[in-house]
């Protein structure tokens, strides 16, 4: 089929733009911003609604990105190689997707609630903060919506024929535009809104995502002295360690 310029623009250089900013972004950040790399936390203002909304959000979103990487990543005839039919992959993809969905969703509005209502929560309420949540909400609503819409309206799409294949053309760098040209809208629009949230997620409180307290796994002891004569001349175990007067 002949494509036209925009939807070479859309699903070739659109994509490839989100990830090149995205990985450059993160380096740029981490080199210079080491410092603001933080989820800038407001727990000290404000405690209830952020014990109901953190966990449902962050738990919902962990379940919604292995969701999408079993739809993505993972082709069709991989899961009926290993005797999962079509109908039963649709099946609990769409049951606990939409669980996964509405609690990241539900989540995600307790927070931005309680970032707007709760005074000192909302004065240090950045833009940028304000276009990440624009983002991060488009992005999911749209696919939660898109999903809930073609199921329950009885017009079920098989995201797997098309979206896909393309999204890992994209990583296979032979991109296939035309499998995204005639996917429904819901669909076209959740993948330019993840497109620009990936974009824009190395300037934003994101990044806190990459970060892991893996460190403590492996740092030293806290190492508490004394200089209490009566300990003896043994030798002391690690982290305890005695100093001299």
């Amino acid at each position: 089929m002949t494509l036209s310029a925009k939807d070479i623009l859309l699903w070739s250089v659109v994509p490839y733009a989100a990830l090149g900013i995205c990985l450059v972004g993160h380096v740029w950040r981490y080199r210079y911003d080491k410092f603001g790399w933080t989820t800038r936390s407001s727990q000290l203002y404000e405690n209830r609604l952020l014990r109901l909304g953190s966990p449902l959000f962050h738990y919902g979103i962990v379940f919604v990105f292995l969701g999408h990487v079993l739809g993505l990543v993972i082709p069709e005839s991989w899961t009926e190689a290993i005797g999962v039919s079509e109908g039963t992959y649709h099946a609990v993809s769409f049951a606990l997707g939409t669980v996964a969905g509405i609690a990241a969703v539900a989540g995600l509005a307790i927070l931005i609630y309680r970032r707007r209502t709760v005074g000192p929560v909302f004065s240090a309420t950045t833009r940028n903060d304000k276009v990440m949540y624009v983002l991060l909400g488009l992005t999911l609503a749209l696919g939660l919506g898109t999903t809930l819409f073609y199921t329950l309206s009885g017009r079920e799409h098989d995201y797997r024929q098309d979206v896909s294949p393309w999204f890992r053309s994209i990583f296979y760098f032979n991109p296939e535009p035309e499998l995204m040209v005639h996917a429904p809208l819901g669909f076209q629009l959740h993948a330019l809104a993840a497109c620009a949230l990936f974009a824009f997620w190395p300037f934003s409180r994101l990044v806190h995502v990459w970060s892991a307290p893996v460190g403590y796994l492996t740092r030293p002891y806290i190492v508490y002295r004394s200089r209490d004569e009566s300990l003896g001349t043994h030798k002391p175990p690690r982290g305890w360690e005695r100093v001299g007067q």
